[in-house]
């Protein structure tokens, strides 16, 4: 598959990210600890990490030929080192994954050598903190459910159907399932729901500016024509029409702002109830909490200058008369 044309590498994979691996007790010879030691590991090749670039901290990959000689080898996150290791280099110590000794094919005497370390990537999901996790090479064992992930120069899907026939050139009887691109993946797993939200608070928020703003124009509206009497007698006194227009404009921002400051409050003081939906953005995210008030003070600012044009306008005899 290496040797397809554009293709730039291509892994073994037991689990497909970021969505865990495989759950398991995990022992460190020389370590002791009163409650369980948990970690979850993946059954992979050596372009595991060139293919989602995970970058390595210290130490080293695993090479062609450990996975062919199905070496106990183990590469290790920081999370794992900083949980169970306290931060010690890990090189060079052993691990035992008790959960292979239980599989089907079980692994003998499962304790492998660490030879790297690697930055943390997401493996519970985009929302849930890393987890501890170990890869080790997958020919220790023919258990656990296998895939194929590839890294291609130009559209993946483009490169679907080859990848394909690579497969079936190797074995027709092979289901290949999950095909398609590990964006779409995560988009199908993790920002379905949120979408759906997404658009549903996009539609009745609009709703609800849309409410404000005919709100915001009809009250301005009303209190100008209350006021047209008011304002005739203060034109037939000398009042310029600019005087009027920023009489009724500062009118309507005063009650526009004491909404918003409202608003605001409102916000801070409900942020923490809305914490538990969000990631990746703070309840208390400062372009929200600038951008919102400002696109409601300038939706308040255009419902006022439309009476308040009107007002400005209004000829004081008229004005005079009006009842």
């Amino acid at each position: 598959m290496k040797a397809l044309p554009g293709v730039l590498e291509a892994t073994e994979t037991s689990t497909l990210p970021p969505y865990g691996g495989i759950p398991s007790d995990v022992e460190i010879p020389g370590k002791t600890h009163a409650e369980k030691w948990n970690a979850m590991f993946q059954l992979v090749s050596q372009g595991y990490f060139p293919v989602l670039k995970i970058q390595f901290v210290d130490g080293r990959a695993f090479t062609e030929a450990e996975v062919n000689g199905a070496r106990k080898l183990a590469i290790v996150n920081r999370t794992f080192v900083k949980k169970y290791l306290a931060n010690e280099n890990p090189i060079g110590k052993q691990v035992r994954i008790a959960q292979l000794a239980e599989f089907e094919d079980p692994v003998k005497e499962p304790m492998f050598e660490i030879i790297g370390l690697v930055a943390d990537a997401k493996n519970r999901g985009l929302q849930d903190p890393v987890e501890p996790e170990i890869w080790i090479p997958y020919t220790v064992t023919g258990s656990a459910f296998r895939g194929i992930l590839v890294r291609t120069a130009k559209d993946p899907m483009t490169m679907m159907n080859a990848v394909q026939q690579e497969i079936w050139s190797t074995d027709r009887n092979v289901a290949v399932t999950l095909t398609g691109t590990l964006e779409g993946y995560i988009s199908q797993f993790s920002y379905a729901g949120p979408r759906f939200g997404f658009m549903l608070m996009t539609i009745f928020g609009s709703i609800g500016l849309v409410l404000v703003t005919l709100g915001v124009y009809s009250v301005l509206a009303y209190t100008t024509a209350c006021r047209t009497h008011e304002i005739g007698i203060r034109m037939a006194l000398g009042a310029e029409s600019p005087d009027v227009l920023r009489l009724v404009v500062r009118m309507g921002l005063r009650l526009v702002a004491i909404g918003v400051g409202l608003g605001l409050i409102a916000s801070l003081a409900l942020g923490r109830v809305i914490a538990t939906q969000l990631w990746g953005v703070s309840p208390y995210d400062p372009w929200t909490l600038t951008c919102v008030p400002t696109l409601l003070i300038i939706t308040g600012l255009l419902a006022c200058w439309v009476p308040a044009r009107r007002a400005a306008s209004v000829d004081p005899l008229v004005a005079l008369r009006y009842e």
